[in-house]
């Protein structure tokens, strides 16, 4: 994989000022009759980020807008009387050249889902992972840290957890990360045959070595604090040239990563700006309980994206199907991966 060289991003907020330099992204909103959803939209059409296509139903759209004393364009607000509505709409905006990127508003994220993942009607590509990344800024961490997956693949095999890899991996070069550090998550930092991630953790550090996986380094199995902490690396007298340092935390699944994202969002202080990669254009993924500042951020990152043309995630390599059976959210593994790739 080629990327430019640019300058690291250390904050959200040096992201959001990076996202301010170019035109405006046409985004189309799911379901925006929410308060946050369209805050987030109010300032980010402020700082010229974006031009917003709100979907739902309008009434309630111009009434949460009014709250907030902004004066719609009514012909931005396309009417949608249920959430599969609304995001069936949005993914046709998209797929008729109406809008750049696609936002989740206020809508359950299988249904969501569900419509970008539509087989004959979605936004999947041939020979992408779909994999959601969260991108979190820490008070006590001087780089950015990414999370994923933690809202797509439910189970990932280790043919899915080296495509949701290299997608984090592609995200973390446009952000400024030369070479990213990346370390594959478990409980312990040692092989263990009874916990099958440490076995997916170390073939993925020898997949990395081997050029299966590209553009980082790659170790593991790393238990957390070992990712994260040079202390504690040190301590359990670990040598490595990702512990303690990483940019990129592979978890093991959708469940430890959703965990682990929104226990740093509400006990340590983070802003997560999330966002789903390998579809054909990139979308924003937030939860709907995030403030705006985090809507803000994704919104952000997926100008940056857009701009960069980063929507297609780079192939990792080909397996049978009979390979990669696990589910992914909320829709069987081939809604993640096409079968061509899987």
């Amino acid at each position: 994989m080629t990327h430019r060289a640019v300058q690291r991003l250390a904050t959200l907020d040096d992201l959001v000022q990076q996202a301010r330099g170019g035109d405006p992204i046409r985004v189309a909103v799911v379901n925006a009759a929410q308060s946050a959803v369209l805050e987030t939209l109010q300032e980010a059409t402020r700082l010229g980020i974006s031009e917003p296509l709100l979907i739902g139903r309008s009434a309630e759209i111009a009434e949460a807008a009014s709250a907030l004393g902004w004066d719609l364009d009514l012909e931005s607000v396309i009417e949608a009387n249920s959430e599969m509505d609304a995001a069936r709409r949005g993914v046709e905006l998209v797929r008729d050249g109406h809008a750049d990127v696609l936002m989740k508003g206020h809508i359950h994220t299988d249904t969501f889902m569900r419509a970008l993942l539509d087989g004959e009607r979605g936004l999947r590509q041939p020979g992408s992972r779909v994999s959601h990344v969260f991108l979190l800024d820490l008070p006590n961490c001087p780089r950015l840290l990414a999370i994923s997956d933690a809202a797509v693949n439910i189970a990932p095999d280790l043919n899915a957890k080296a495509q949701i890899l290299q997608n984090a991996i592609a995200l973390m070069h446009m952000v400024g990360v030369e070479t990213p550090r990346a370390a594959v998550i478990s409980a312990i930092e040692t092989v263990n045959p009874a916990l099958p991630s440490t076995l997916d953790a170390a073939c993925l550090t020898l997949m990395a070595r081997r050029g299966q996986i590209a553009g980082a380094e790659v170790d593991g199995p790393l238990a957390f604090d070992n990712a994260i902490s040079e202390r504690a690396a040190r301590e359990k007298g670990i040598e490595s040239p990702v512990a303690g340092q990483a940019d990129i935390l592979l978890m093991p699944d959708l469940v430890s990563g959703n965990v682990l994202a929104k226990n740093l969002e509400y006990h340590a202080g983070a802003t997560a700006a999330g966002v789903v990669m390998g579809l054909t254009v990139p979308v924003v993924l937030s939860s709907r309980a995030d403030p705006p500042a985090a809507r803000l951020a994704g919104l952000g990152v997926a100008a940056l994206m857009y701009r960069a043309g980063l929507r297609l995630s780079v192939s990792a390599p080909t397996v049978s199907e009979t390979e990669s059976a696990f589910p992914c959210a909320p829709q069987p593994e081939s809604a993640c991966c096409p079968k061509e790739v899987c």
